[in-house]
């Protein structure tokens, strides 16, 4: 059927000249537009709704008790932060009333370039779940680290013919913005001249600096972790995502921001989260209870995860219950609890009681080499090694809990034999950066402060945004025996304690997804979450999510990457060892 036929028969059912195929009944709406609840049947037909008030259709939905509610859009989420491909991703989230998404894979990106965008699009293909891509802008994040691969401009540019990208994803290269590099000038001129959306990525910048992300034609934001820093990105007219994930928790900071005269420029993102808090908590249908808690009206709140999400990202038929708007509904018993009974998708009802009502099965089998990507230098014990040359005083990273910010202090670590070592007493973890992708022998060594262990060692090869593997431990043997684990594993997390692997999870796809069932790699990370406490670990934050964001430089105010330290303020490496 072509679409001026569809659209003629669409009309005539709105006109109950036809039947609609599923009309849902006795219902509460909640009207985005209007901010109020009204009674209506919601008539649907070809997957669109057509007509609110009184229809009769083939499938009669009875709602009696039950709110109506536009399905919900996570504003920018990382695929591959779930540790699961889009595939499975959709029997995650759609559960959870998640309908539509705006994803960025630059994570794969990173590692596998082109092919690991196109392999997230294929696996996206058909699924329940509209998953709508932004381009990586920023592959690699800085110059700063080795990724796995580079993407210039026309890199990017054949992908802009399909049919679920939307623009280019966040800008986090600030200094070549600012600067006008050549390279940066091409990617904004690309999605410019096409009418699309550019996101940023504003963490730590001033108001100036969104002078000149505005000029560039970037529209949102979701690094703001302060009201200050919201307020300034509103007063420049973009778009504040309020993010709420696994790393970075900033709703409560930023909800008593939002009131009735500004809402409509916030909308909400999950932006990384992990499996089990996505299972466990939810994805966007967690920020509403939050922001509800804080005090924001519910109503209000709905808004924020439909309808401003969907007009920030040009999505002209989502994010509301009205004529002409794509059929993707669900019902909530309760506004103030959002309680999700029944989820529809184009229509059709997909997921009832927080479980979807189809199989899960992979669209596409990833290729050999995004499977074959851990290629690892030889690591010795000698090389984690960090000689004692000056003032026995060294910089080291404060983690700051549930923040991607973090603090440059300077510590004097134990030492023995001449060299420095970890030590518990004053909460100081060795911490290692290998470059995994191209055999450099990079590795870029550095203490941690926070990561909350008192014994053993962690490895990972989830490590924002060059995904290089990562380790922190309390002693180099522990820390080795890790390292190997996660190459055996051909990618994945590790934890080990006294030379034995307490837990491990494989994440077999570029090292960041598990190409298991979406079971398996729940059951793993509920087994890596018993094993921290086998390594003292009492905190309340996500240790692995936290590490693997300690190699990000462009957010401040320390990181490590494989080339050693880098200053996120002062916008270079620094030395490990602090001089006289």
């Amino acid at each position: 059927m072509n679409e001026k036929t569809k659209l003629s028969e669409r009309i005539q059912v709105s006109n109950k000249l036809l039947p609609a195929d599923v009309v849902i009944k006795n219902g509460k709406i909640v009207n985005v537009f209007t901010m109020e609840i009204e009674n209506g049947d919601v008539a649907i037909y070809d997957g669109m709704i057509v007509g609110i008030g009184e229809y009769s259709g083939t499938t009669e939905v009875d709602a009696t008790g039950k709110f109506i509610v536009p399905g919900l859009i996570d504003g920018h989420v990382h695929i591959e932060s779930s540790m699961v491909p889009p595939s499975h991703f959709s029997h995650v989230v759609v559960p959870h009333g998640v309908t539509t998404i705006v994803t960025d894979p630059h994570e794969i990106a990173n590692v596998s370039g082109e092919a690991g965008i196109q392999f997230m699009l294929d696996d996206s293909d058909g699924i329940a779940l509209d998953a709508l891509f932004m381009l990586p802008s920023c592959v690699p994040a800085t110059p700063f680290e080795n990724s796995g691969a580079k993407l210039a401009a026309e890199s990017l540019a054949p992908f802009y013919v399909h049919n679920r990208v939307l623009g280019l994803a966040e800008v986090m290269d600030y200094p070549s913005t600012a600067q006008a590099d050549e390279g940066m000038i091409n990617k904004l001129y690309d999605a410019r001249k096409r009418g699309r959306v550019i996101d940023g990525h504003g963490a730590g910048l001033d108001a100036h600096a969104m002078n000149i992300y505005g000029t560039a034609g970037i529209t949102t934001d979701h690094e703001s972790t302060t009201l200050e820093e919201a307020r300034e990105r509103l007063r420049k007219g973009l778009y504040v995502l309020i993010r709420e994930g696994s790393g970075a928790k900033d709703l409560e900071a930023l909800i008593p921001l939002v009131n009735e005269k500004n809402a409509r420029r916030f909308l909400f993102c999950t932006d990384d989260k992990h499996l089990d808090e996505l299972i466990e908590h939810g994805s966007i249908d967690e920020n509403i209870r939050l922001a509800i808690q804080q005090g924001l009206d519910p109503i209000l709140a709905i808004q924020l995860a439909t309808l401003n999400a969907a007009e920030c990202y040009r999505l002209k038929t989502k994010g509301a219950i009205a004529p002409g708007y794509e059929a993707d509904i669900l019902l909530v018993d309760d506004l103030t609890t959002f309680s999700i009974t029944d989820v529809y998708k184009d229509g059709e009802l997909v997921a009832q009681n927080g479980k979807m009502l189809m199989e899960e099965e992979s669209v596409v089998t990833p290729d050999e080499h995004l499977l074959n990507t851990i290629h690892l230098p030889k690591v010795t014990k000698e090389s984690l090694e960090i000689t004692v040359s000056g003032t026995g005083k060294v910089h080291a990273i404060k983690l700051i809990p549930n923040s991607l910010v973090t603090e440059k202090v300077i510590v004097e670590p134990a030492q023995d034999r001449g060299v420095f070592i970890a030590s518990e007493t004053n909460d100081l973890m060795k911490m290692a950066v290998i470059e995994r992708h191209h055999y450099t022998g990079n590795i870029g060594l550095g203490f941690i402060q926070g990561l909350g262990f008192s014994e053993g060692a962690i490895a990972l090869t989830v490590a924002h945004d060059s995904h290089n593997l990562v380790t922190a431990g309390t002693n180099d043997e522990d820390m080795l025996k890790a390292i190997e684990e996660v190459a055996k594993i051909r990618g994945g997390m590790v934890l080990v304690k006294a030379g034995e692997v307490v837990a491990s999870l494989q994440l077999n796809i570029a090292g960041l997804m598990s190409s298991g069932i979406t079971n398996d790699a729940y059951k793993g990370m509920k087994q890596l979450d018993e094993g921290l406490k086998k390594l003292g670990f009492e905190g309340d934050f996500n240790p692995f999510s936290a590490l693997s964001f300690m190699c990000l430089p462009v957010i401040p105010e320390l990181k490590l990457t494989d080339l050693g330290y880098f200053d996120g303020i002062a916008g270079e490496h620094i030395p490990l060892e602090v001089k006289l």
